[in-house]
C-alpha cells in the first residue's frame, strides 16, 4: 500500500493563538481527511486515509516544528543587505507608494504584453472614471464576521449561493464599477503598468504591487471589496468567498465547483490548462512542465515544499513579505524586482499551473493582465492571504508585519460595495478579524513535514575537490544554460546552538540577470549526491528555487535580482555541519538559456 513518510522531529515552534475560526456553516460535516488519487499520474488507484498515514494528519495542538532561524530572500546582494536588515525600523527618507486620486490617470496595458495583438481580454485596464476624490476608508465597527470556507468542503447550498453571486456580478453592465470586467481590470491596472507614481512626484515610474512588500496587503484589500460586493449583490453581508486549500492534501486538486458542469457554470473559465483538471494534483514546485509524479509522490513533495516556504525560508519579515518598495523606486529596475517566499513560490506556481499554455499570453491565470478574469484567481489568493495569517500566528521571533511608515502608509484606491471611491492603507489590513472575516479550520500537515535528507554524512564536498571548480576559480558572470556545480567555502564550521541563535548561515546567488519577458526558474541543491536517484523538493538537499513570472514589456528586457537560501537546518539534516565547503548545484528548469549569475557565496547573517 502506498504511504507517505514525513519527519517527526522534536518540536520548538509554538502557536500564539488558534489559527482557525470555528467551523464554517458551509462545511460539509461528513467530510473527513481523505484524498482520492484515482487516475493519478501513474494510473494507480491510491487513497490517503487517516488510518494509513497517521503522521500526515495531526491535531492542531501537536503541530509544532523543530527548526532554527533559517532565511530566504530575493534581491541584489540578497535581501539581507545593510538596508534590508532594518526592515522593522521606520524609514526616515522614503515616501510610501500612493495610488492616484484621479483613477482616470491610467494607461492601457498594451506596452506590458509580449503578444498584445492576441490579448483576448482586451488591453484597457482603467476603471470607470469618477470625478470624486477618494475618501479614506474606515473599517466598519463590530462587523458581521464572514467565514471563508475551504473550497473542497463547501456544501451544495454554499456553491449555489456562490454561483448566484458571481452570475449577478457578470450580469452587470461592463462599465459598472462592480461588474465582472471591472473587477478583472483591477489586477491589470495595478500589475501591468496602468498606474504611475505621479501622485508622489514620479509620473515616469510605474506603480507595481508584485515582487515587493506590497504584495500581501494589496491583494488582501482587493479580495476584501470583491467579497463585500458579492455579498451585496445577493443581499447577504455574511457571504464569504472560499479558499483553494492547496496546502492540504484534500485540497490539492482544482476545486470541483470550478469545472465545466455543462450547465453554464459561472465559476468555469475556458482559459485553463485542460491537463490539470481533477484528479490531477497541483505541483507546488511547478516549473512549466509536468513531472509525471504519482498522486502520492506529488503530495509527498508538496508538503515539504510548503514547510520550506512557510518555515525554513520565511523566518523574518523581509523573507516572507519581499523587499521594500517606496515612491521613486523603479519596479522595472533590476534592484527592486524582489518577491517574498510565498509570492515567488506556491503563488507563482499556481498561476502558471492553472493558466493555459496554449494561449498567447498564458491567459487567464498565467498572466497578470488577465488573471482577475478567472474566478479561481480570487480563491487562490484567498489561500495566499490565509498563509499571511498563519505565518503570523506561528510564535517565532521575526514573524511580524513590517512596521516602517513606508509600508504602513502605502495606499490603494478601490470602489467599495456602495460604489464609493475609497483609499485604503496597509496599516488597516493587518488584522483580518477587524476587517470582518476569518478562515474556517483546516489542518496544516505541512508544519510537520520538514524535508528529509537524501543521503546523510556523504562527505560530498570533500569528494568533489579536484573534480568540481572552487568558486574563487570560476569566471563570472556564469551562464546557466546547463547544470552548474561549484564548491563554496563556508565562513565557519561546527557552529554551536548559541552561534545559530545569533547568526543564520545563508547561501547567496547574486547578480542573476535574465530576460524579464520569460518565465524563469532554476533549482538550487546543496551537497546533492549523484547516485542516479532524483533529489526532489522533499529532500533536505533541495535548498529552493529562483522563479519569476514574465513581466511582459514588449521587447526583451534584462532584469537583475538575487536569491538567498537558509542552510543551517539543511546542513544539520545531511550531517555536514563540519564540512569546510559545500557543493552547490544549479539546475536550470525553464527560461535560463541567457541567464547569467555574478556571485555565489555563503555568509553568516545576524538574527534580527
Amino acid at each position: 500500500m502506498a504511504s507517505l513518510t514525513f519527519s517527526t522531529l522534536p518540536t520548538s515552534i509554538t502557536i500564539k493563538k488558534p489559527l482557525f475560526s470555528k467551523t464554517s456553516s458551509h462545511l460539509n460535516q461528513s467530510h473527513r481527511f481523505k484524498v482520492s488519487c484515482n487516475a493519478a499520474a501513474n494510473n494507480n488507484d491510491k487513497t490517503v486515509k487517516n488510518s494509513e498515514t497517521p503522521k500526515l494528519i495531526l491535531p492542531f495542538e501537536m503541530q509544532n516544528v523543530d527548526r532554527r532561524n533559517v532565511l530566504l530572500g530575493l534581491g541584489v546582494g540578497g535581501l539581507y543587505s545593510a538596508a534590508n536588515l532594518t526592515t522593522n525600523i521606520p524609514s526616515a527618507f522614503g515616501i510610501p507608494i500612493t495610488a492616484p486620486d484621479n483613477i482616470s490617470d491610467c494607461v492601457t496595458a498594451s506596452s506590458n504584453l509580449r503578444n498584445s495583438a492576441d490579448a483576448v481580454r482586451g488591453l484597457a485596464c482603467c476603471p470607470p472614471v469618477s470625478t470624486d476624490k477618494p475618501k479614506d476608508y474606515v473599517l466598519p465597527t463590530n462587523p458581521v464576521t464572514r467565514i471563508r470556507p475551504a473550497a473542497q468542503r463547501a456544501t451544495s447550498d454554499y456553491v449555489a449561493k456562490y454561483q448566484q453571486a458571481i452570475q449577478a456580478m457578470k450580469d452587470l453592465p461592463d462599465d459598472h464599477p462592480h461588474s465582472w470586467k471591472q473587477q478583472g481590470k483591477i489586477h491589470c491596472a495595478y500589475c501591468n503598468g496602468g498606474y504611475s507614481q505621479g501622485q508622489t512626484g514620479h509620473p515616469e515610474l510605474q506603480l507595481q504591487i508584485h515582487n515587493s512588500w506590497l504584495f500581501f496587503p494589496f491583494h488582501r484589500w482587493y479580495l476584501y471589496f470583491y467579497e463585500k460586493i458579492l455579498g451585496k449583490l445577493i443581499n447577504d453581508p455574511s457571504f464569504a468567498i472560499p479558499f483553494w486549500n492547496w496546502d492540504n492534501p484534500t485540497g490539492m486538486v482544482l476545486p470541483g465547483m470550478f469545472e465545466d458542469n455543462g450547465r453554464n457554470n459561472p465559476l468555469f473559465d475556458p482559459f485553463r490548462d485542460a491537463t490539470h483538471l481533477p484528479p490531477t494534483i497541483f505541483d507546488i514546485e511547478y516549473a512549466g512542465k509536468d513531472t509525471g509524479a504519482s498522486c502520492i509522490d506529488q503530495i509527498g513533495i508538496n508538503l515539504p515544499s510548503m514547510y520550506r516556504q512557510m518555515i525554513t525560508n520565511a523566518s523574518d519579515t523581509t523573507s516572507f513579505f519581499g523587499g521594500e518598495f517606496v515612491a521613486g523606486d523603479d519596479p522595472l529596475n533590476k534592484q527592486f524586482n524582489v518577491a517574498g517566499s510565498i509570492e515567488a513560490g506556491v503563488h507563482t506556481a499556481a498561476h502558471r499551473w492553472v493558466g493555459n499554455p496554449r494561449m498567447a499570453n498564458g491567459e487567464d491565470m498565467g498572466n497578470f493582465y488577465s488573471a482577475g478574469y478567472d474566478p479561481l484567481f480570487y480563491v487562490h489568493h484567498a489561500n495566499v492571504d490565509r498563509m499571511w495569517k498563519i505565518w503570523k500566528d506561528v510564535d517565532r521571533k521575526g514573524h511580524k508585519d513590517p512596521t516602517a511608515g513606508d509600508w504602513l502608509n502605502a495606499s490603494y484606491v478601490f470602489y467599495d460595495e456602495n460604489e464609493n471611491l475609497v483609499r485604503v492603507y496597509n496599516r488597516d489590513c493587518v488584522d483580518v478579524r477587524k476587517m470582518g472575516y476569518d478562515y474556517e479550520r483546516s489542518e496544516i500537515p505541512w508544519i510537520r513535514s520538514r524535508p528529509i535528507a537524501h543521503a546523510k554524512g556523504a562527505n560530498v564536498a570533500a569528494k568533489s575537490v579536484g573534480i568540481v571548480q572552487k568558486v574563487e576559480d570560476v569566471i563570472f558572470p556564469l551562464k546557466l544554460n546547463k547544470i552548474v556545480k561549484v564548491l563554496v567555502k563556508r565562513p565557519a564550521t561546527n557552529r554551536t546552538k548559541e552561534d545559530k541563535e545569533k547568526q543564520n548561515e545563508l547561501l547567496f546567488v547574486n547578480g542573476i540577470e535574465f530576460d524579464g519577458e520569460r518565465f524563469v526558474k532554476f533549482n538550487v541543491f546543496v551537497n546533492d549526491v549523484d547516485d542516479g536517484v532524483e533529489t526532489t523538493a522533499a529532500s533536505s538537499e533541495f535548498a529552493g528555487s529562483f522563479a519569476q513570472l514574465p513581466h511582459n514589456h514588449g521587447d526583451k528586457m534584462l532584469m537583475r535580482s538575487g536569491v538567498a537560501f537558509g542552510i543551517t537546518e539543511l546542513l544539520e539534516d545531511i550531517e555536514a555541519e563540519g564540512d569546510e565547503s559545500i557543493l552547490v548545484t544549479l539546475v536550470p528548469k525553464t527560461g535560463c538559456d541567457e541567464l547569467t549569475i555574478s556571485e555565489i557565496t555563503v555568509k553568516l547573517v545576524p538574527v534580527v
